[in-house]
């Protein structure tokens, strides 16, 4: 019976830890959505771009079921590609982007404005797989990166239909009103890429793009073997800083870093960014790692310590904590009350009959089965539950304490 004091001291140290170490608010995942809108082989460049991105969020962690691909051609497969089954970004071809541990999740007339809107949403019919599902929530981290011909306020889709800054800014209100993001990192290469992110509104978002109104984005270089451009110079650079800089998951190099290497004299024109929908605006955005939304997190969802509302785990602990109080109090001595001691049946016959008390037989020996009562059940599942609740928070305090 030692047992329930040992826990109601255990259920008591794990609140004061509760008090002592708050739960910082971080993601508890990370979701690419990666987005090439342009058809036809002359647009390879746009292609590679997105699968560059692709490559590099997986080497930092992300893995397939946690990234969205839309690929509306596919150039790997043209027959004028010179090299089939690949496609490069750079002129030296050290790197087959497509190769063979590739997920597209969209792919060619399914890459469309509603398709897009529908994905960050969540607005999908019900028949849909989860692949092709952004599964993120309030916990998440969410990168969206896309890339193709644009304008001012709009970005063509396929070259039959656009999305305008409206229609996105929308979406990622929608988005934040279903929860479905923690914070938001936006990326767009695209002429005119800054005036797409003008008219957000949604709390948590940093924008980035290519360039400002009235200006083209560039393409980098062409490969005269492929015969067209491969990436572009805005992208080109980006991926530069990740691929040399952050070479790891664990790297502490922040949004700051990334932001203060772009150079308009090699990018050919003006990158910008938006920080005023993040909390704290850019003095604390720019402190956010580069891997907060390039790499992975596998976190474990922990409540805030501090709330006290119904279903709170603190609420939990302290119910659970009188409960067994009041069991203790209640039970936990009936079975060595009037100071009668308990030995096992096996220890009966080492004792002389004169030290063993009849009272000792008139409990220990039934002469049947005897039927467990509705209290004596219910007592019994109660310290098996305590038992595993007790566990649990073992586990959850390791996680609190890991991540503070």
């Amino acid at each position: 019976m030692s047992l329930l004091p040992n826990l109601f001291r255990f259920i008591s140290f794990l609140l004061l830890l509760l008090y002592a170490f708050p739960v910082s608010a971080e993601h508890t995942s990370n979701w690419a959505v990666l987005v090439s809108t342009s058809r036809f082989w002359f647009n390879y460049r746009h292609l590679a771009n997105v699968l560059s991105l692709y490559r590099t969020v997986k080497r930092l962690g992300i893995p397939d079921s946690q990234i969205i691909l839309m690929l509306p051609d596919d150039m790997a497969c043209n027959p004028r590609n010179a090299f089939p089954g690949t496609v490069y970004s750079n002129a030296d071809r050290a790197v087959d982007l497509y190769g063979d541990n590739i997920e597209v999740d969209y792919r060619g007339y399914e890459v469309t404005v509603e398709n897009f809107i529908r994905l960050l949403t969540d607005r999908l019919d019900e028949d849909v797989p989860r692949s092709k599902r952004l599964g993120s929530d309030s916990g998440s981290n969410v990168l969206v990166y896309m890339t193709g011909h644009g304008g001012d306020q709009f970005l063509k889709f396929q070259d039959s239909e656009e999305i305008g800054a409206w229609d996105l800014a929308d979406a990622f209100g929608q988005m934040w009103e279903k929860k479905r993001y923690h914070e938001l990192l936006f990326m767009i290469d695209t002429c005119q890429a800054n005036t797409m992110y003008t008219h957000f509104y949604s709390p948590n978002i940093v924008a980035t793009g290519s360039s400002a109104l009235d200006q083209s984005s560039y393409s980098h270089h062409a490969d005269t073997d492929v015969g067209v451009a491969v990436i572009d110079r805005w992208t080109y650079y980006v991926l530069e800083f990740l691929e040399t800089q952050v070479t790891s998951a664990n790297s502490k190099l922040t949004l700051g870093d990334l932001f203060n290497s772009y150079d308009e004299s090699k990018i050919h024109s003006q990158p910008g960014v938006r920080w005023d929908l993040f909390p704290g605006g850019e003095e604390e955005g720019r402190l956010r790692t580069v891997v907060d939304f390039f790499g992975n997190v596998q976190n474990v969802e922990i409540e805030n310590a501090n709330a006290t509302e119904p279903g709170s785990l603190k609420e939990d602990l302290a119910e659970l904590a009188q409960l067994v109080e009041k069991w203790r109090k209640q039970e936990g001595y009936h079975a060595i009350r009037n100071d009668i001691p308990v030995r096992n049946e096996s220890d009966v016959s080492s004792y002389p009959d004169t030290e063993v008390d009849p009272r000792y037989y008139s409990r220990k020996r039934s002469k049947g089965p005897t039927k467990m009562t509705d209290e004596s059940s219910w007592q019994k599942r109660f310290v098996g539950v305590s038992v595993v609740a007790a566990c649990a928070a073992v586990w959850l305090t390791g996680s609190i304490l890991a991540g503070s």
